[in-house]
This record gives C-alpha cells, sequence and structure tokens, in this order.
C-alpha cells in the first residue's frame, strides 16, 4: 500500500506531465486536495508535505478539522466545493476563504450579508451543470444566463468573482471530456474581457480526468482518492 508521500509524490508526476504536454507551466496549477472523510491526522500530513489548499464537501464536518488544525496548520486556504444549503450560508462565509459552488443569487447575496468586513473579500467560483446531468447542480451553460447573474453579484463588495467551476460527467470518451471541459473553458474566455484580473480561475478536473482538464485549461484541480486513497462514502 502506497503511503500518502508516496500518493503525493506520484501525483505532482502526473500534474506535471500533464503540463507538460499541454505546454504550460505547472506552476499556474493549484491542487485542492478533497479531504472528505479524511482525518485531520492525514491532513496534517499532507500539509507537511507542502499542501496549503484543502477542500471540504461538508460544513459541519469541516468545522470540525478546522478546530483542530487552525494552530498546527495555521495557514491552511480552505476551499468549500459541495452543495450550498441556506441555512449553512452564514458559517461558510465566516469560515471559508473559496466558495466553488455559487450558482444563483439568492445564495451569493446571503454569504455577502454575512461575510465580515473585516475579513478579505470571499473568493467564490460560479459552478455550471456542464454534464447536463439532473443530479448535478449548478447553472445552464449559457452566457446569457452568466453574465445576468455576474451583473447582480457586481455591488456585492465582500465577494470576489474569480471564475467557473464545473464537474464532467462520469465515464465519458476522451472526446467527450474535451468537449465538455472545453465549453468551461470558452464560457470563461468570453467573460474576461468584462471581469478583470481577478476572473483567472477554472475549477475543474478531478482524479480520473485531471489530464484532459488541464488540456484544457484548468487553474484548480479537486483531487481526492489520487492523494489519499479510496475512501468509504460518508455515513448519513
Amino acid at each position: 500500500m502506497q503511503t500518502l508521500e508516496q500518493r503525493w509524490n506520484s501525483l505532482w508526476q502526473r500534474i506535471n506531465h500533464a503540463a507538460q504536454l499541454a505546454e504550460r507551466d505547472s506552476c499556474s496549477l493549484t491542487l485542492l486536495a478533497v479531504t472528505k472523510t479524511v482525518p485531520p491526522e492525514k491532513i496534517e500530513v499532507a500539509y507537511r508535505l507542502g499542501q496549503r489548499h484543502f477542500a471540504e464537501n461538508y460544513v459541519q464536518e469541516a468545522l470540525d478539522k478546522q478546530a483542530i488544525l487552525q494552530t498546527r496548520c495555521p495557514d491552511i486556504v480552505w476551499h468549500f466545493i459541495g452543495s450550498i444549503q441556506r441555512r449553512k450560508t452564514t458559517l461558510l462565509a465566516q469560515y471559508f476563504d473559496w466558495i466553488h459552488s455559487v450558482d444563483r443569487i439568492e445564495i451569493a447575496e446571503r454569504l455577502h450579508a454575512a461575510r465580515s468586513d473585516a475579513l478579505s473579500p470571499l473568493n467564490i467560483c460560479i459552478q455550471i451543470n456542464i454534464s447536463g446531468e439532473n443530479s448535478k447542480q449548478g447553472l445552464v451553460p449559457d452566457l446569457e444566463l452568466l453574465t445576468q447573474l455576474l451583473t447582480m453579484l457586481a455591488p456585492l463588495h465582500r465577494l470576489r468573482p474569480r471564475g467557473l467551476m464545473g464537474m464532467a460527467a462520469p465515464n465519458l470518451t476522451e472526446d467527450q471530456l474535451h468537449e465538455q471541459f472545453g465549453a468551461l473553458r470558452q464560457l470563461h474566455e468570453q467573460l474576461r474581457p468584462s471581469m478583470g484580473a481577478d476572473w483567472n480561475v477554472l475549477s475543474m478536473g478531478m482524479s480520473s480526468d485531471l489530464e484532459t482538464a488541464v488540456a484544457e485549461g484548468s487553474t484548480h484541480l479537486r483531487i481526492g482518492s489520487a492523494l489519499f486513497g479510496e475512501r468509504p462514502p460518508k455515513l448519513a
């Protein structure tokens, strides 16, 4: 069985190779270690290896880990990538640095209202349903709808729109993966002229499809199993 350090090294070999093939600098890529069901002790090991960006799917699980790790790993950057419940927006606004799954103005307004002016603006990505699956959340990939949402976000000064997030459907061919990730990249690029320098994030690609995501311009890779191994499902 591989150690976490061995998986870390293997993962970065994959990322570096993918970047080389895409003629990109791997320094332009951010690895988000997805720590759903991962105990704090393993997170600390990853931190000691140099990992700083960690992503969680469940608010309370994340808060429990943050409480344990805040002194051991003081400069962790916490990302939330799960579905957003209205009743959890206050906690999300207070305890996370990034939210990748904003898909409607109501949620954005609640995050803005709960974010303290003493904190830096909350980095957010707009989730786009690039797979078209009914089970997936996210805005439909429509430039007009996305432009409308971003226009409504503009007055919310405690939020900092950074880019788009999407998840490809499972079991796709390589061509289908390129099509879905490419559609997200195209949307992102169409918005860049009106959004400015902060609009520089494409959050796409997971353990099984990171190479294709890198080829299509991903900046933030959400990696769980390739780093921490296969994990049991979260108990209800």
